[in-house]
C-alpha cells in the first residue's frame, strides 16, 4: 500500500485525454501530472438580482492564488463526480450554498493547459450573512458588481482572470450560447 492510499484525505482525480475522454486512469492531487492527461476542473458564478456577483476571498493559507478574491466557488472534479457534482460540492464546502446542477450544462467550457474547465452561471440571492464563511477554504465573501471586480482585477486584489472572460459571464446570466437572442 503506497502512502497516498494510507492517506485518508488524499485527492483523486479521474485523467481525461485530449479529446476530453474519460480514461481509466486517476492520479493524487499534487502529484506530476503525466504528458498528454487532463483534469476536470468547475467554478460557479452566482448571480444576485442587482447585477452583482457573489465573490469570495480565498484563504491566505491556499496553495494557489492565496489571500486573493475570486469567482463565487470553485475547485476540482474527484474521481467519480460528474462536473455538475462537483460544481455543487464545490458551492456547499466553499460557501455552504445548496445549488441544483443536475439538469444544467456549463455555459462555458475553456479549455487550460492541464485541464478543462467547465463554468456554470447560477442567478439566486444569498444573504451574505447566512453563508458558511469563513471556512477552512474561503475566508470572506460579498457581492460585487462587474465595475468592481475590475478595478480589483486591476489592483491585483482578485485573480488576473481576462476582464473579458469577466464581462462574458455577466452578458451570459440569462442564456447560453454566443449568440445574442432577441429576449436578452
Amino acid at each position: 500500500m503506497s502512502k497516498h492510499q494510507k492517506d485518508a484525505h488524499m485527492e483523486l482525480w479521474d485523467l481525461y485525454d485530449k479529446n476530453r475522454k474519460l480514461t481509466e486512469h486517476t492520479m493524487v492531487r499534487g502529484d506530476e501530472m503525466q504528458p498528454d492527461t487532463y483534469h476536470l476542473v468547475i467554478h460557479v458564478a452566482i448571480f444576485n438580482s442587482n447585477n452583482q456577483m457573489l465573490i469570495q476571498k480565498r484563504r491566505h493559507d491556499k496553495i494557489g492564488a492565496p489571500n486573493m478574491w475570486d469567482i463565487s466557488a470553485g475547485g476540482s472534479v474527484t474521481a467519480g463526480e460528474t462536473s455538475q457534482a462537483g460544481a455543487m460540492r464545490e458551492t456547499k464546502e466553499e460557501l455552504g450554498l445548496d445549488i441544483d446542477l443536475h439538469n444544467q450544462l456549463p455555459h462555458l467550457s475553456i479549455t487550460f493547459a492541464r485541464g478543462y474547465d467547465d463554468i456554470y452561471i447560477v442567478n439566486r440571492e444569498a444573504d451574505i450573512n447566512e453563508l458558511a464563511v469563513p471556512n477552512d477554504e474561503v475566508s470572506d465573501a460579498r457581492w460585487a458588481d462587474i465595475d468592481e471586480i475590475f478595478n480589483m482585477i486591476n489592483e491585483g486584489t482578485f485573480i488576473n482572470y481576462r476582464q473579458s472572460l469577466i464581462q462574458l459571464l455577466f452578458d451570459l446570466r440569462y442564456q447560453y450560447g454566443a449568440v445574442k437572442t432577441d429576449y436578452e
